[in-house]
């Protein structure tokens, strides 16, 4: 398995954005590279974006789709793309057991098979495979909640969860319980709500739900981008700034200026690094397709970002731009 180190990781992720990873020429018979993702959310299209300029900047066409967390719609974009004759597959799968069967359909068809933020339950589908370890994104996020809770809360909290665990039960619950591991070191937590919701709008709801059901809830913890705004909002929509404190993961514009609000609600997200990872595997897809040796495993770093550092959530919104 290869290790990116975190050393670098701003640093990786403009220049995947400006210089997306030059490759050499590709032959004149362009390569096809289809590229899919489960839902619309900044992290996804970012993912895309990675994918997308890195192959064209190596004369590849690139087709796209997002399948919106249909388990049937992934299946049959697979399958139309198999159909099509693509050369290579860069997915983020929408789930590490159900999304194999197709792939595998792919790959025994002669098409290049790159996973990523993930990867895949059968080891032998994919050719490559980019994720970030979702048990250590909930425990970076976990940990600064825990150092929080000592510092401002007398080491005790009553915590409630947003997660995503019947749209990805895998990477739900490894976020979901790193997050529980960590900020429980040292402090008294006790789990008052768990619920899930990871799109903005239904997250604003469940959030606004509990706080209403539970007041005594003054932490909550989202397992993604969508639920991170979303509890975000809602704790501000209840005029409770500055009593519930909000901690999350995955990184964005609208997640790091809510970290650098003034209003003092959303304390830390862990961010990946979406355009670099999605970068890193058209890159591989294109190495395969020219013959030469990729690694199976592929550790992207994760980055702490927190109200504590706003030196460091400039300078990652400055790399996103």
């Amino acid at each position: 398995m290869r290790n990116i180190t975190k050393r670098g990781f701003l640093a990786l992720t403009t220049a995947a954005m400006t210089a997306m990873l030059p490759l050499g020429a590709v032959a004149n018979d362009a390569p096809v590279i289809a590229s899919i993702v489960f839902q619309g959310d900044q992290f996804m299209q970012f993912l895309q974006t990675g994918v997308r300029e890195t192959a064209k900047a190596a004369g590849a066409e690139v087709l796209e789709i997002n399948i919106d967390g249909d388990q049937a719609r992934e299946i049959q974009a697979i399958d139309t793309y198999i159909s099509r004759g693509v050369d290579a597959i860069v997915i983020a799968p929408l789930s590490a057991e159900n999304s194999g069967p197709a792939l595998k359909r792919a790959r025994d068809a002669g098409i290049t098979i790159i996973a990523l933020n993930g990867g895949l339950a059968d080891a032998g589908i994919a050719h490559a495979t980019f994720s970030t370890a979702n048990r250590d994104l909930g425990a970076s996020t976990g940990g600064a909640a825990a150092a929080f809770i000592q510092e401002n809360l007398g080491g005790k909290a009553n915590v409630a969860t947003l997660a995503f665990s019947s749209l990805l039960p895998e990477q739900s619950g490894d976020r979901t319980g790193g997050f529980k591991a960590s900020v429980g070191e040292g402090n008294t937590i006790n789990i008052v709500s768990e619920q899930d919701a990871w799109m903005p709008e239904a997250a604003v709801t469940v959030a606004t739900d509990i706080l209403t059901a539970h007041p005594e809830v003054n932490v909550i913890y989202a397992a993604n981008e969508g639920g991170t705004v979303g509890a975000m909002q809602a704790v501000r929509n209840a005029g409770r700034a500055g009593e519930v404190f909000v901690f999350g993961i995955d990184g964005s514009e609208q997640l790091g200026k809510g970290l650098l609000a003034g209003d003092n609600v959303l304390q830390a997200v862990t961010a990946q690094a979406p355009i670099q990872m999605g970068a890193m595997g058209a890159e591989a897809a294109l190495a395969v397709l020219a013959g030469e040796a990729v690694e199976a495993q592929t550790t992207v770093p994760a980055l702490l970002l927190s109200r504590v550092d706003p030196d460091g959530v400039k300078a990652f919104l400055e790399s996103i731009q």
